[in-house]
């Protein structure tokens, strides 16, 4: 199967409202691809949907007719042949044009060759000449929204709280390829460092003997500042599954911001932990090995298919103290008051991590964002009901949208006194990016990181 081909049929089911992820997966199931080509076409479907604005922008200053009355077959093509003159530089402008002409004759559209070679060698012209081919408006909201292929009211959420400098930063940086890190489990690695002075200094020299196993293996790693069990792959690393110690669990894969949320929770050896909206399981296993895999771990979540995900993770990595409970989370009265420490990690709008789902910046609306605070906001209140007088709550979010975080915490606490927020420790990891009012919020170009939210409360006596 020719990779372009399948780009084509792709871009065809993406028109339904189907997710980007889902079809590129059922497409790589039916029609297995070379290595090369596998990576040729994820690149191209989600960068093509990562940047569609953009593109359409430069179908309008060059067609006849702009984009959004192309037929949809012709807009594909163009968006594909623009993709990869405007943004892979490895392919040469010629098999750029030549291939994507070529599927204009083989997918019904031989009368629209013609055009579609016309179009795309004028942007190379332009391009020659250094001319910019967008048509950029003076506006800055609208210019890094065309420029980078964001929504308006997106790009003005960041534009009021970063300005437009750092706003144009955070695009660039939800636009780059992302990283895979993962989570080393100290409780499998064995160090060859002896005894550990430290928690921390015992999940960094776990991490060194890791990194030490990758290296025999011909894969690179390198550890990532501030994230104790923290490593980040560097290159293609090929399929996760097949790497050293993935099926004996000695790893896991997680975002290294979504790593500190749990050790801002802190658990300890023994206590009693509630990990609401829990599925599918990465921060319910880390707390986990946190705690030495003694104590008691609840792991909450309504979706019983994604609780078999989370199952599947306790095996891998042989975690035996966690209680699997099928649920919302606004529910469970029997556990009011019965928590050391609860996490919240709660259900967001992904914004902080736009970098990893080429569709998600297209899918939200301001509206849904208003209806996500109004739900965390009510699990929020609920599952603060589950701490012992004492106790701690964290509430984390992936995104960045202060209407999901700051605009919901705030709120909580006026109208629970009882309650306070309280500041990282000193040895926090990120300590320093706590606010003045004590939460942290992960910026991804700042920290090279998910866009993340997190904040530790704790329960009066």
């Amino acid at each position: 199967m020719n990779p372009r081909q399948l780009v084509l049929y792709a871009l065809k089911d993406l028109e339904t409202g189907s997710f980007t992820d889902v079809v590129v997966d059922r497409l790589l199931s039916k029609f297995p691809l070379s290595d090369v080509d596998r990576h040729l076409f994820t690149e191209l479907v989600n960068g093509i949907v990562r940047r569609k604005r953009t593109l359409d922008a430069i179908i309008d200053r060059l067609a006849k007719q702009p984009a959004h009355r192309q037929p949809p077959n012709l807009r594909h093509l163009l968006r594909l042949g623009l993709y990869q003159l405007r943004y892979l530089d490895r392919i040469p402008e010629s098999a750029a044009v030549n291939t994507t002409v070529d599927l204009a004759k083989t997918n019904a559209l031989a009368g629209l060759s013609g055009v579609v070679n016309g179009i795309l060698r004028q942007y190379i012209r332009l391009q020659n000449e250094q001319t910019e081919v967008l048509d950029l408006p003076a506006d800055p909201i609208a210019r890094l929204g065309i420029l980078y292929s964001f929504p308006d009211w997106q790009v003005a959420q960041w534009v009021a709280e970063l300005g437009e400098i750092e706003a144009e930063q955070l695009c660039q940086a939800f636009n780059r390829v992302p990283t895979i890190d993962l989570r080393v489990n100290s409780l499998k690695i064995e160090s060859n460092l002896g005894l550990e002075k430290s928690q921390i200094a015992r999940l960094q020299n776990r991490r060194d003997r890791l990194i030490e196993i990758f290296e025999t293996a011909g894969i690179a790693a390198v550890p990532i500042p501030d994230v104790p069990q923290g490593l980040r792959f560097v290159g293609n690393v090929g399929a996760i599954s097949q790497l050293p110690g993935y099926s004996a669990g000695w790893w896991t894969i997680q975002d290294s911001s979504a790593q500190l949320v749990t050790h801002l929770l802190d658990p300890q050896p023994g206590e009693v932990i509630i990990d609401a909206c829990a599925a599918p399981g990465g921060k319910t296993t880390h707390i986990a090995e946190l705690m030495g895999n003694i104590g008691t771990i609840f792991a909450l979540d309504k979706t019983a298919s994604r609780l078999k995900k989370l199952q599947q993770n306790l095996d891998r990595l042989q975690l035996s103290t966690v209680q699997i409970l099928t649920g919302d989370s606004c529910g469970f009265p029997e556990l009011i008051n019965t928590a050391d420490r609860v996490l919240l990690d709660a259900p967001c709008s992904g914004l902080g991590t736009l970098h990893r789902r080429a569709d998600a910046r297209w899918q939200k609306t301001p509206e849904q964002i208003q209806e996500l605070a109004l739900l965390q906001a009510k699990l929020l209140a609920n599952t603060a009901t589950w701490v012992k007088p004492g106790g701690v709550l964290v509430y984390a979010t992936c995104t960045v949208c202060s209407i999901e975080n700051e605009d919901v915490i705030e709120p909580f606490l006026k109208t629970h006194p009882d309650w306070q927020i309280e500041r990282p420790p000193a040895d926090f990891p990120l300590a320093h990016l706590a606010s003045d009012n004590g939460w942290i919020k992960v910026w991804p170009h700042r920290q090279q990181m998910d866009g993340f939210f997190m904040v530790k409360l704790r329960r009066s006596t």
